[in-house]
């Protein structure tokens, strides 16, 4: 088993299309019309791993996904996160792009992680994971 696609509740598609491969460098994989709504079967992916998970840019329509975005916001959680090689890097790269971060690089233990807001209602995390030394 395998993680193929996963989601986060936007309130723009188009906008988050945008945050999410032009600041962010994702590829769009699929942008297919859902009918008449106006809603799309929008997924992005990583240019690193094209065949490898697919994020869907899913409307925020149903009634209890305000709520549960709000909260999250709210209590600063993030809605998932994504693996960077440097969080350091990716956080002053993103920043010169205008990106507000909710939380600057911060190391914890094994883990250094940083928190942005996506423009379409989510935090997202950056983290990167040292690699453990090899015990004898």
């Amino acid at each position: 088993m395998r993680i193929h696609l996963t989601s986060v509740f936007v309130d723009d598609q188009e906008k988050a299309a945008r945050f999410y491969t032009d600041v962010l460098g994702f590829v769009k994989k699929h942008d297919i019309s859902m009918g008449e709504g106006g809603d799309r079967w929008l997924t992005v992916v990583s240019p690193e791993d094209p065949d490898g998970p697919e994020l869907l840019l899913e409307p925020s329509g149903h009634p209890a996904v305000q709520p549960y975005k709000t909260a999250l916001v709210e209590d600063g959680i993030p809605a998932t996160a994504f693996a960077v090689s440097d969080v350091q890097a990716e956080f002053e790269r993103l920043r010169e792009l205008g990106v507000f971060f909710t939380q600057e690089p911060l190391e914890m233990g094994p883990v250094t992680t940083a928190v942005l807001d996506d423009t379409c209602g989510n935090l997202i995390q950056i983290e990167h994971m040292k690699q453990s030394e090899p015990t004898s």
